[in-house]
């Protein structure tokens, strides 16, 4: 059996994520006291007992994800499971930086303060209103971005997010996405509707954040990861830090492959895989992509406990 390490992105945040470990489990706790310190303020009040959306601005969702991802690792690795057990690991989107912290390619400190400096770049990369986000379902891949490519008409409208064979999501501005909307349900999409997203992520527009991305990516130090990583943008599997460097620069504004990238873990025999973290919206995505595949959540003590006993 040969297992996968997941890790979500944004959208899975939810007031009180990760507090139940952190009570459980001391190592857990030291990471969310851990990423407090690295952005210099009380990031697990605003988790825990903040409202949603405080914890939904960009700036904000981001790192939390990843310090709840954490600290499922870290009372993973108490119980004696450690990130060897994984023949890979990969995330979705922001999930990506995650799994390279996971895999010792990233300290934690510089995890949270790289997906600060992302999402507020993201965040400022396009002004409120002249972009936006919507879900494609029914159409594949191939059928959505034909469908981008048709509504651009000179505007940026891509295809942002290949999420399982039936779901995408498509980028861009406003104008265009509108337009895209229109005609994915004239090409027989079950579903065509806006995303309540803050900005138009993983599209041309941000190119701006692409940039600063790249200034704070040099600034840090990176190490080979300990398992290999399957890389949004290229659906396969690197290890080599400067490679991976380069596409998390490019995964700014690149599509995110997560369909592809799941195929190719199940190509290279991965059974079973473990969402770690908040929610179960990779599940959904990966029983749907590879249905002979098992899936383990691991977010609650609960979860820790029972993936030990397996």
């Amino acid at each position: 059996m040969s297992i996968a390490f997941v890790f979500p992105g944004q959208g899975a945040q939810t007031i009180g994520m990760g507090q139940a470990l952190a009570e459980a489990y001391p190592a857990a706790r030291a990471v969310f006291d851990e990423v407090d310190e690295a952005l210099g303020e009380k990031l697990s009040a605003v988790i825990w007992a903040g409202d949603i959306e405080a914890l939904t601005l960009t700036e904000n969702a981001q790192p939390a994800l990843m310090a709840t991802s954490m600290a499922a690792m870290a009372a993973l690795n108490a119980e004696g499971i450690g990130i060897e057990r994984a023949s890979f690991v990969a995330g979705h989107s922001l999930g990506e930086y995650s799994a390279l912290c996971a895999a010792g390619a990233l300290s934690l400190s510089d995890t949270a303060r790289l997906l600060r400096i992302r999402g507020r770049a993201m965040q400022a990369a396009v002004p409120v209103g002249q972009g936006a986000m919507a879900a494609v379902l029914g159409l594949s891949a191939e059928a959505a971005d034909a469908v981008a490519q048709a509504a651009a008409q000179g505007d940026v409208c891509q295809l942002a997010n290949e999420n399982d064979p039936t779901q995408n999501v498509l980028s861009g501005s406003t104008a265009a996405i509108e337009r895209a909307i229109i005609l994915a349900k004239e090409a027989g999409a079950k579903r065509a509707l806006p995303l309540p997203v803050s900005a138009p992520f993983h599209c041309a527009l941000m190119q701006p954040a692409a940039d600063e991305m790249a200034q704070a990516l040099a600034d840090v130090t990176f190490n080979d990861p300990s398992v290999p990583l399957v890389a949004n943008v290229l659906a396969e599997a690197v290890t080599s830090a400067d490679q991976i460097r380069d596409l998390l620069v490019q995964q700014v504004t690149g599509r995110v492959r997560w369909r592809s990238s799941v195929e190719w873990m199940a190509a290279q025999g991965v059974t079973e895989f473990w969402e770690i973290g908040a929610g179960k919206a990779l599940s959904g995505m990966i029983r749907r992509i590879a249905k002979d595949s098992t899936m383990r959540n691991v977010g609650m003590p609960d979860d820790v406990v029972a993936a030990k006993d397996a």
